[in-house]
């Protein structure tokens, strides 16, 4: 029997696009008035992946605060995004490839769905996606479950024969818990050891090892996660 090419879903920013110095001088914009506690980059950083209200919400004192710091950071972003945001090497490439063979594929991020259409849209890389599911586009963002249950339904594949790609503790944590293989990549902002502890099913340090990767995998049962 045929086995269908199995499904692969991503997170946006630190996977499939360079974004991380957009995130994090829009960050220094959003608070560059605020007069109480401001995140340095490293304490940032260790958010990327969680929706911004709730990282902000974590900062600041009142919802008034907490709307002005988000609209200076929706301001500067939107301002700098298509200047500040291009695919890492070899993405553009193997997601040709990957769409040749029949994957299906899909985006799970914490950006709003708009925000993520847009840096699809700029980067020439929103006709490989049958579904982009944003923050706003579930109930419970990642790491829950949500996110990645909703995207495979749009895409009409089952776990068992599916994989998340991130970069982000938060991206291996969601697919996991909803069932897919995970894959951690090299190329991000979180080390090795800090993706470790979320127990990705395997590991990438380039772009195109995915497609040798997700390609005989689809044969096999799933494998634990990698200790």
């Amino acid at each position: 029997m045929a086995i269908s090419p199995a499904a692969v879903l991503f997170d946006l920013d630190g996977t499939l696009v360079d974004t991380i110095e957009l995130i994090m001088r829009s960050m220094e914009y959003a608070f560059a008035e605020f007069d109480g506690n401001r995140p340095t980059r490293s304490e940032w950083l260790e958010g990327l992946g969680i929706p911004l209200r709730t990282l902000i919400a974590a900062r600041v004192r009142t919802e008034a605060e907490l709307d002005v710091v988000i609209a200076r950071y929706r301001l500067f972003q939107g301002e700098h995004q298509d200047a500040m945001t291009r695919p890492y090497p070899g993405v553009a490439e193997t997601l040709v490839s990957l769409t040749a063979n029949g994957h299906p594929m899909g985006i799970v991020t914490s950006k709003f769905h708009a925000g993520a259409r847009r840096a699809l849209e700029h980067t020439g890389l929103l006709g490989h996606f049958g579904s982009v599911i944003g923050a706003d586009s579930v109930e419970n963002a990642k790491p829950h479950p949500e996110p990645v249950h909703r995207a495979l339904t749009e895409l009409g594949v089952s776990a068992s024969n599916a994989f998340m790609v991130g970069d982000s503790p938060h991206d291996i944590a969601a697919g996991n818990a909803a069932g897919v293989r995970t894959i951690a990549v090299g190329w991000g902002p979180f080390s090795r050891e800090r993706l470790e502890r979320a127990r990705p099913t395997h590991w990438i340090s380039t772009f195109p090892e995915l497609a040798t990767l997700v390609a005989p995998l689809a044969l096999q049962p799933t494998s634990p996660p990698a200790h």
